[in-house]
């Protein structure tokens, strides 16, 4: 494969910005092309313990993010469990994010077009990628551009509808320290609200097969009472997140003179919705390769480092939204045990920390299950009044 020399970087989102920044950082000519700077985007911005130990920055920076202690979780039937977490999850608003890792990237060399590309063409020297004012060229081109990848075709098969989730929901005034996740029945998807600093996103996802942007508007609008919440004053928004069937993981990710990254690639765990954390690491394996003058080993680099987690967490989506766990739904069983018993909790801790992986999942709770049996039992026969709330349970 042809060792980049003039990297065009398309999209100036986290993946674009991060692989921007570190391939500038190692003296490579970095053009970085976006729109929109530093923008809001529709989602939780929420970056996990596994996120910031990797990258200390995300913590140190004099950025304004708001630090998350509780998770409160609700199953479709309304009874739920909050627990503490013991290690904080930061969330960020996405303009404040983006801004951060922009400034990163232009700070370490890399050259900002504030422009959109509309159109890329292979040349006999490598790339032309055409703004609406100039053209300008490329020996390698990375494609950052997000779940609505305009350009996916030319490079890679193009994505079909059960690829997808639709997202749509709110900014909303007011904050607090509480993530609040719930659960619908048959909805392969849930309602989140994440307090950034100052205001809330809250929004529902859910699979682009069967379901509408209106028709989740509407149950997400019926359900802001039991959060405390009403529209005054709120922001709409509407996107879609790449959800990738394990087939669809399969596909090229790179070729000769091309790779892709973050979401335009489809990194996106398929049952939490979290993509930052895979945005940001596979910018980071791109940027490695080409530093080694070894782009093409870059798809390698992925199987090796997180795609066996998100084609795990692709198999058993259908069966963690849908199916049913020692006699009842799974979502329902989890709340139950994460209520009954300390082990399972520090379990609950671990996902949502990052460090637990879906491949050992089973096996850890298959190792644990014993203790976790008689902890929930313990708990019916001593604690009588440790119950899914409406009597909430807190430590």
């Amino acid at each position: 494969m042809h060792v980049p020399g003039k990297i065009a970087v398309v999209g100036g989102g986290p993946a674009g910005a991060f692989v921007a920044a570190q391939l500038a950082r190692s003296g490579r000519e970095v053009l970085l092309f976006d729109e929109k700077l530093a923008w809001e985007k529709p989602c939780g911005g929420g970056l996990t313990d596994k996120a910031i130990a990797r990258w200390p920055f995300l913590r140190e920076a004099a950025a304004e993010r708001n630090w998350i202690s509780h998770c409160e979780l609700i199953a479709p039937s309304g009874r739920g469990v909050s627990f503490q977490l013991d290690r904080q999850i930061a969330i960020f608003s996405r303009k404040v994010l983006n801004g951060l890792l922009l400034e990163r990237a232009c700070q370490a060399g890399a050259q900002f077009c504030h422009a959109r590309v509309t159109g890329i063409d292979r040349t006999a020297e490598g790339w032309a990628l055409c703004t609406s004012s100039e053209t300008h060229s490329a020996d390698f081109v990375v494609l950052a551009t997000g779940a609505r990848n305009s350009f996916r075709e030319k490079f890679s098969t193009p994505q079909g509808p059960e690829n997808f989730t639709i997202a749509v929901g709110y900014y909303i005034p007011g904050s607090h320290q509480t993530v609040q996740i719930k659960f619908l029945k048959e909805l392969y998807g849930y309602i989140w609200v994440f307090p950034r600093a100052d205001h809330f996103s809250v929004g529902i996802c859910g699979r682009m097969q069967g379901m509408n942007t209106a028709g989740l508007r509407r149950v997400l609008d019926d359900s802001l009472p039991e959060f405390g919440l009403s529209l005054e004053g709120a922001r709409f928004y509407a996107h879609i997140i790449p959800s990738l069937t394990v087939k669809a993981l399969g596909r090229p990710i790179s070729g000769n003179g091309w790779a892709m990254i973050g979401d335009a690639a489809g990194f996106v765990d398929a049952i939490t919705g979290e993509g930052i954390y895979y945005s940001l690491r596979s910018a980071e394996l791109l940027a490695n390769a080409i530093e080694q003058d070894a782009p093409e080993k870059y798809s390698a680099f992925v199987q090796e480092d997180f795609l066996p987690e998100l084609e795990h967490a692709s198999r058993i989506a259908g069966r963690f939204y849908g199916g049913k766990w020692m006699g009842r739904p799974v979502v329902e069983r989890m709340l139950q045990l994460t209520v009954r018993s300390k082990s399972f909790r520090e379990l609950m801790r671990d996902l949502f920390a990052g460090t637990q992986e879906y491949s050992d999942l089973r096996e850890r709770v298959q190792r644990s299950l014993p203790r976790i049996g008689a902890e929930a039992v313990v708990s019916m026969f001593w604690e009588p009044s440790r119950t899914l709330f409406p009597l909430r349970s807190r430590e």
